[in-house]
């Protein structure tokens, strides 16, 4: 099964390429590997939300960072497909960092970052696991709660 028709099965359509917000670019082809810049979790052009994560009032709760760093990935297959000439280059994801804006006690970072993770596998399967770091932050561009970086392989 391609990526694109493992796309439709799980009814997930790609977005538009988030444009840079600075001097880069979205990612980058280097031998047999695609490079992602750090993915916010835009959506139409928008963060969902802004702020630190953790508990508590005006805070970002976890739940909903997960499922940022779940878009923040969507985004960096989007930016790695557009790099390498389409979806169905892609072959696997070698590694994922994920950042977390995070107010200093919150130390579940890798929960937060398992979004990203989880989507990766849904799309690649076995091609999907790969080495992860998830790193706590005090602020991240835009005050985006996550930011999401991959590396993929291609053919």
């Amino acid at each position: 099964m391609t990526i694109s028709e493992r796309l439709a099965e799980l009814g997930i359509r790609l977005p538009d390429v988030v444009p840079p917000v600075a001097a880069y670019v979205p990612a980058k082809a280097h031998g047999d590997l695609v490079f992602t810049a750090g993915q916010l979790p835009m959506i139409s052009g928008a963060l969902p939300a802004t702020g630190k994560v953790g508990d508590g009032h005006g805070l970002v709760p976890a739940a909903d960072a997960k499922d940022y760093a779940r878009q923040c990935a969507l985004n960096a297959v989007a930016a790695a497909a557009a790099a390498v000439g389409g979806v169905d280059r892609l072959t696997g994801v070698v590694k994922v960092t994920g950042f977390v804006a995070s107010v200093p006690e919150f130390t579940g970072q890798p929960g937060v970052v398992n979004g990203a993770s989880e989507l990766l596998g849904e799309i690649f399967a076995d091609a999907g696991k790969h080495a992860r770091s998830a790193v706590g932050v005090p602020v991240l561009p835009l005050d985006s709660p996550v930011e999401v970086e991959v590396v993929f392989s291609f053919a």
